[in-house]
């Protein structure tokens, strides 16, 4: 285990993810969509996850990465992120697509085990930041980011294209 994954909870170990937790990944990521109030939204398949997280075609290497968290044996909560950039820096910083711990698993130390992780990943990376969002009605997952010094960025808003719009002005 590389030092970055290393943590001191009790029963929890965090791992880099594998070919074969795809379809538990793929899992957490419906689990997740469900808690959020969106089931149907989630179209991806294990082979898109497996090409994103595990890729070579074209001459790419993998879009992402995850963690997986493990409790007593037990996979019971990801993290899956991206590397962004700060122009205004000129340095990387650390995308937080998803996190999730199942239901069972919360309040055991596993979701700041994971940050706490990327956290160590950034560092070592060189990053100057550490970003995601989080829905505004969430206020138990808002109250833990906040408890781990995670500041709201109020004064910006998101924009979002969805394909539809990106194919629409690909073809202007």
């Amino acid at each position: 285990m590389t030092s970055e994954l290393a943590t001191s909870v009790p029963g929890v170990h965090l791992r880099s993810a594998t070919p074969s937790d795809v379809p538990t990944i793929l899992r957490f990521v419906r689990e997740l969509a469900e808690y959020e109030r969106e089931p149907q939204a989630v179209v991806a398949t294990e082979a898109m996850l497996h090409e994103s997280l595990f890729g070579r075609g074209f001459g790419r290497g993998p879009t992402c990465e995850a963690i997986l968290g493990d409790i007593d044996g037990t996979p019971q909560g990801f993290a899956l992120y991206f590397m962004n950039y700060s122009t205004w820096k000129g340095r990387a910083g650390l995308y937080l697509e998803d996190l999730y711990v199942t239901p069972a698993a919360r309040g055991r130390g596993l979701g700041k085990a994971l940050l706490t992780a990327l956290a160590r990943i950034a560092l070592g990376r060189g990053c100057v930041r550490m970003e995601w969002s989080v829905l505004d009605w969430n206020t138990p997952a808002i109250d833990f980011y906040r408890s781990i010094g995670a500041e709201p960025m109020s004064e910006w808003t998101v924009y979002r294209m969805r394909e539809e719009a990106i194919a629409r002005l690909a073809r202007t």
